[in-house]
This record gives structure tokens, sequence and C-alpha cells, in this order.
């Protein structure tokens, strides 16, 4: 799946846990992707919604519904939709909305479609939206009009094509405009995977890649994965090369944690980099709360860097949360980093706000009133 595959890049010490597919991701990505719904571990409900489509339409003998997988980087959006062409017998086209500049790059691939073929667009809230109204009528009606001639002159030629499933993979369902997502005839939300799920993933890799991993270690491996398979797997990975190299070969628990504590990802899952914006947040702010920006210079890294990769993990974990005026830290920030939170000081609003970072927030000033 998204998440079957290793590499995490560079392989240096405290590299970021980004679920970024990356260029070293394809080194194993073929081998360890599940080739049928079966197979696909995790995302029960998303399987069984997915098996009834798919079924229904192969005994009625016809194309499925186009489908819309959306959801976080990382969690089986690309191997659902390879398990869809294989599962339908069909063959599996593979683009990605910023691709699709021109309706002429659209109508490329639209044309050299088969029957039953199944065309895979990526990122698809990035499409062009000239591109984007050309793919209107293709989903429904399998045509497409070609302009032909340019000025006054310019005539409109229909172009059938081949009944095909689209399969649709966005990052931000929100950004998908009204009229692209109402084409869909079935969506579903990819969430994030248990501890339990990512074992089963992590052992699954494991076995395939022949890496002998006790099944505590791999549990170990999955706690630290930020729900997420494609990190889940590339920490196996870098594992691996630990216990090669500083041990027997064999991957235990005290040699996941000892490999884990040199790529610096502690047992909640946090790198080097979510360290340090909460470590500037407790340290150099009291907690907050603080913008996002003025983060982003202290930890020397961009803000859609801290905003799409750091804020969703520290915010789901419990060690974050946004409120009108900025960032503040939780409870759980300070302890997990064996800080002392300061007492608040009276009419200063950071440190009162940054005492109870769910008390809600004034635009105006100070706290405002519970309920």
């Amino acid at each position: 799946m998204d998440g079957l595959a290793g590499g995490p890049g560079p392989e240096e010490a405290g590299a970021e846990l980004s679920a970024a597919l990356t260029p070293f991701d394809s080194d194993v990505e073929g081998a360890l992707r599940p080739r049928a719904l079966d197979d696909f571990i995790g995302q029960e409900t998303v399987r069984e919604q997915l098996h009834l489509v798919l079924t229904a339409a192969t005994r009625r003998g016809v194309v499925p519904d186009h489908l819309l997988f959306s959801g976080p980087p990382g969690l089986g959006k690309t191997s659902l939709a390879m398990i869809v062409a294989a599962e339908l017998g069909g063959s599996l086209r593979i683009t990605s909305g910023p691709a699709l500049e021109r309706p002429g790059d659209l109508a490329a691939m639209l044309s050299n479609l088969v029957e039953g073929d199944v065309l895979f667009i990526d990122e698809i809230h990035r499409i062009a939206r000239p591109a984007e109204e050309m793919l209107y009528l293709a989903m429904e009606d399998f045509r497409i009009d070609i302009m032909v001639g340019k000025g006054p002159g310019a005539t409109s030629i229909p172009l059938e094509l081949a009944p095909f499933t689209l399969v649709g993979a966005t990052t931000r369902a929100g950004a998908l405009t009204g009229p692209l997502r109402d084409r869909f005839g079935f969506t579903a939300h990819m969430d994030f995977y248990s501890d339990d799920d990512l074992a089963r993933i992590v052992t699954r890799a494991a076995d395939i890649l022949a890496i002998p991993v006790d099944g505590a270690a791999a549990r170990e491996i999955a706690g630290r994965s930020r729900g997420t398979p494609r990190i889940a797997n590339r920490l196996l990975r870098r594992v691996r090369d630990y216990a090669e190299v500083r041990a027997d070969g064999r991957v235990t628990v005290p040699v996941a944690k000892a490999a884990l504590e040199v790529y610096e990802v502690d047992e909640l899952g946090l790198d080097r980099l979510d360290r340090a914006v909460l470590r500037s947040l407790l340290v150099h702010h009291e907690g907050g709360p603080v913008g996002l920006g003025t983060l982003a210079v202290a930890v020397g890294e961009e803000a859609t860097t801290l905003e799409e990769v750091c804020e969703p993990f520290l915010v789901r974990a419990g060690l974050l949360a946004r409120t009108p005026r900025g960032r503040v830290a939780t409870a759980a920030a300070w302890d997990h980093l064996g800080l002392t939170r300061p007492d608040p000081v009276p009419g200063r609003h950071g440190a009162s706000a940054g005492s109870d970072p769910m008390l809600p927030v004034d635009l105006e000033g100070g706290p405002g009133p519970r309920g």
C-alpha cells in the first residue's frame, strides 16, 4: 500500500518522518504492495464498502462508479487504486493532478483507454480548471469534445470514450470543487492505522524482505509510526540496517529501541523537527500562544512544512492545540519533554492562555468564558 514502501531518502539520523513518497520508496514498493483486497491490512470499513462496489459491478458486467479516496499521505490510496484495477482485470493508467495542465493532456490519456481500464489521478484536487471541466463530461457520458481550429471558425468534435473507472486520490478533500466531487459514485476517507494493524503490516513487510523480527519489536516500531504504514516500513528498514551493523541481524525490542534512538524517533513517534517545534514553544514562548510563522523561523523551517508535516501529528497526539491567537502547548507536551510549566504571570495574556490550552481564547485579549 502507499505505506508499504521502504526507504526514507538519505539515510541520516534525525531525518523528518514525512509520509511523502520519495524516490527511494520505489525500491521495494512493488514487492510490499498488497495484490488483492483481501491482502490489504486495516481500513476495514473502506475495504468492505469497496468490495461491495466492485463485486456488484462485476456481476452486472458494467464498470464500477468512479471512486474517490481521501486522507493523509501514506495510508494506502495508491495501493487501493492498483487493487481496483487488479480486481476488475483492467489496465491501470497513472497520472497526477499537477501533470494535467491543459485539456489536451487529459484528452490524450482518455482517448487511449480501453473498456474496463482504470485511470488513477493522484492529488486530483490540483488538476487545472480547463482539464477538470473536460473531465466532467468524460466521467458522466464517457465522451469529450475536442476543439478544432481557433477563433470564430473553431468547431467542436465529440469523441466517444471507452467505459472506464476513474480513481481519484487527494490529501485535501475540501479543496475539490463541488462539481468534481459530486461526480464520484463512491467516496472513502482513509483513517490513520491502529498500532495493531501497523504491527501486522510491519510483520508482513519483514517476511517479504526476509528480516527476522520479533513480534514485540514489530509492535515497538508500529507504536512510533504515527499511524502511517509508509512510515512504519521506513522505520523497519532503518532498524534492519542497525541490526545488521551493530547487532546479530535480528530485530528485537532492545535493538529496535536503540536503532530508533539513533534516528531520533522517540516513543510517541516524534522526530527531531517535532521536538524542536515543541521545545521552542515551551522554552522560548512559555507554552504559547504563538504564531506559526514565529515557530517556523525559530526552528529554521518553512511554515508550510510545520503546518502540513508536524502540526497534524502533534495535534492528534494531544501535544499541541490551535487557537485563534496561535499555537498552544498542552500539559502533555510539558510532561513529554520533561519540562516544568511556569506559573502564569497575572496580566500576561500569553502565559495565561498557555496555562490552559483548551480554554477558549478571545481574539480581543485574554481567555474567553467557558461554554
